[in-house]
């Protein structure tokens, strides 16, 4: 699939000279992630190797992503194909890997980051070298409500925000505000108007040099290896959570019913 391809269904490209904007555009799901919007936001992260050196990735004006489609999940569980099924699709290393070319590939990723942010939305926020946000964002992990752990999330998030952090954000399933994720680190700067904060960072970036860039992203990775060493572990514990039927039968519940876990009736 062409960088610049009409094609895609899940997220809208744009480039301008060598800065490349990827907007996930799932707008009657909350910019969900389901396995198509997986796929296509890996194409067009392998493209931008070679023909970006910025790479900006954001959501919509209301939510910027509201983790894994549970409409696909409530699916899969009452078709039987839920026995093994892992969130967003069947094999969770697609999205590891998917995060970890933003993390990694050789071009500077930035987050622009408004609205509602959840679940593996946290994931993609994590992923990025720079995350900016308007100052109304706010940030959650909701997963063990359901059962569930950010298992392939906790990587990056601990990389970006230290275990103690990444831990009481699981825990309380609560949301922060951007002013909160700011001093925690899992935000580099906020503002009311974050379009102007963007076009501040990008009027810097653009100074940098293509070949710069992809060298000091290959050094840091050597430097910190640490996404790859727990990628068995987060896959393993993904697996293990969404392919428990109890826990794909109180998403389907809520799906169907708007009913939380605990909530009879």
């Amino acid at each position: 699939m062409d960088l610049l391809s009409d094609g895609y269904r899940t997220i809208r490209v744009r480039q301008n000279e060598d800065i490349c904007t990827l907007q996930l555009h799932r707008p009657e799901t909350g910019n969900a992630i389901n396995d198509l919007l997986i796929r296509e936001t890996s194409a067009a992260l392998r493209a931008c190797e070679a023909t970006a050196k910025i790479v900006v990735l954001e959501g919509l004006p209301d939510v910027f992503c509201s983790g894994a489609d549970f409409d696909e999940l409530r699916a899969r569980f009452e078709t039987g194909e839920g026995a093994c099924a892992s969130a967003p699709g069947q094999d969770p290393r697609p999205l590891y890997d998917l995060w970890h070319r933003l993390a990694t590939g050789p071009f500077v990723s930035v987050a622009h980051v408004r609205g509602r942010v959840n679940a593996g939305g946290v994931g993609f926020v994590s992923a990025c070298d720079i995350v900016l946000s308007e100052e109304k964002a706010a940030f959650s992990l909701s997963e063990l409500l359901f059962g569930l752990m950010p298992a392939c999330v906790m990587p990056f998030l601990v990389r970006r925000i230290g275990f103690a952090k990444a831990n009481c954000l699981t825990l309380t399933t609560q949301p922060i505000q951007a002013r909160q994720a700011l001093e925690w680190g899992l935000v580099d700067a906020i503002e009311e108007n974050s379009e102007n904060l963007l076009r501040k960072q990008l009027l810097r970036l653009r100074r940098l040099g293509k070949d710069g860039i992809a060298r000091y992203k290959r050094y840091a990775t050597e430097l910190d290896p640490g996404l790859a060493h727990a990628r068995p572990k987060a896959i393993a514990a993904n697996l293990e959570v969404f392919s428990d039927p109890g826990n794909l039968a109180s998403i389907a519940r809520y799906v169907n019913t708007g009913k939380l876990p605990w909530e009879s009736d």
